[in-house]
């Protein structure tokens, strides 16, 4: 697998940063498949120690010991120009706070981070970090295992600048234990040349079942190692819910894709190393998400992201404090300057992703204001009355299901 890959930006200050927060190992050299696959069954091998809820706090040390801990993404935040290492959005946060962030870019995947920090959370120890992001599902897990500390809103005023629809999500009502970072959407990437070449009306790819059966597409559309994200556009393609299916459901839609696999149609799962392959023309259509899809428009008008007809999925990465954590107050701190529209909006710009707060759109005005009107950034009613998200699910239909997507993309 190649390195990170990086895309130029035509947008005059904005950086894409080549590789998704939803990638995996690249820079490691390591495959999306056999990550997502082998991490998790060493994550889930057997049931965590779970915690009462609410978390368990350490004494503070903010007041005395100014710096923060902070775990995040890959190429997940506003970077320098002229130096990768500076983060403008950080320097003033120290400059106006006087905490330092120590800030680390080493999570590449869910459960291998999960797998990383869970024997020091069941040893009852503290993780080194005060922050860490982790999209719905898992950052739901950490919050059911009693892994994460309720949030002082005292210390996050600006948190009532959440998007309404983020603000009651079924794995943490009432946002007591998660703030999101970026949110994003799940869709279909079309090349339209591509599909043009192949004699195919692009606008016709609109529906998860013109991707799988157009027979001129055979061999070049891919899939997302994701499971909710494949899989939650596929039950939808059967009328079904993402967010309340059965397991017959799942089965049906196992089934649906495997012939999809048998005839040639999907190539391969892949990670977002699609980028490249829908760049160039290789693949012609995917599955994909939105903040990929945004910065290969920049370079490439015929790269789009397609709503399809019976919905997209939306998903967030969250914040949250784990258990022991030492600087709890510090790191609430940083959520409440990530809140602010302004802050919220030079972090949209350089990533990408749909922004959660309030008002960041009117304050994109003076950064980039052909960004204001990007629905992938700041999504119209129209486009969240089309976001779905994924079932929660517990540690044993995790593990069953999981098998079954596994076994589908070939691990």
């Amino acid at each position: 697998m190649s390195n990170r890959k990086i895309i130029p930006s035509a947008l005059p200050g904005v950086r894409p940063t080549g590789l998704s927060r939803r990638g995996v190992l690249q820079a490691l050299g390591a495959g999306g498949a056999t990550l997502a696959g082998g991490s998790f069954l060493a994550a889930c091998g057997t049931d965590p120690t779970t915690t009462e809820p609410g978390g368990v706090a350490a004494e503070d040390k903010s007041d005395t010991d100014k710096r923060v801990n902070f775990s995040n993404w890959i190429g997940y935040i506003d970077t320098d120009e002229n130096d990768e290492s500076v983060h403008p959005t950080l320097v003033a946060f120290t400059d106006q706070t006087g905490v330092a962030v120590n800030y680390t870019e080493d999570i590449n995947d869910n459960d291998e981070f999960f797998g990383q920090i869970r024997p020091q959370l069941e040893a009852s120890q503290d993780t080194g970090r005060d922050i860490v992001v982790f999209t719905d599902w898992m950052a739901g897990r950490m919050i059911n295992l009693g892994w994460v500390q309720e949030l002082n809103k005292s210390n996050i005023p600006n948190a009532v600048n959440l998007e309404a629809n983020l603000q009651n999500v079924g794995f943490d009502p009432g946002r007591r234990f998660s703030l999101p970072w970026q949110s994003g959407f799940t869709g279909i990437g079309i090349n339209r040349k591509a599909v043009e070449d192949l004699g195919v009306n692009p606008d016709s790819i609109n529906t998860i079942d013109a991707l799988l059966t157009t027979p001129e597409l055979n061999g070049k559309v891919t899939a997302l190692t994701e499971m909710r994200d494949t899989m939650g556009l596929t039950l939808l393609s059967m009328g079904k819910d993402p967010n309340a299916f059965t397991e017959d459901d799942f089965g049906a839609a196992i089934e649906k894709l495997q012939q999809a696999v048998d005839s040639g149609q999907i190539r391969t799962f892949t990670g977002n190393e699609y980028v490249g392959d829908l760049q160039s023309g290789s693949i012609a259509a995917c599955i994909a998400w939105s903040g990929d899809v945004i910065q290969l428009n920049f370079e490439n008008e015929d790269i789009t992201l397609v709503t399809p007809e019976h919905g997209q999925m939306l998903w967030s990465d969250n914040m949250e404090i784990p258990n022991l954590a030492q600087h709890k107050k510090n790191a609430e701190l940083i959520m409440n300057h990530y809140y602010d529209p302004a802050v919220a909006a030079q972090l949209a710009a350089w990533v990408n992703y749909i922004c959660p707060v309030k008002g960041a759109r009117e304050a994109m005005e003076s950064i980039d204001a052909t960004l204001m009107d990007n629905p992938l950034i700041f999504p119209d009613q129209a486009t969240l009355d089309k976001s779905n998200v994924f079932m929660a699910l517990d540690e044993e239909t995790e593990r069953t299901y999981n098998d079954q997507f596994q076994a589908l993309i070939g691990n």
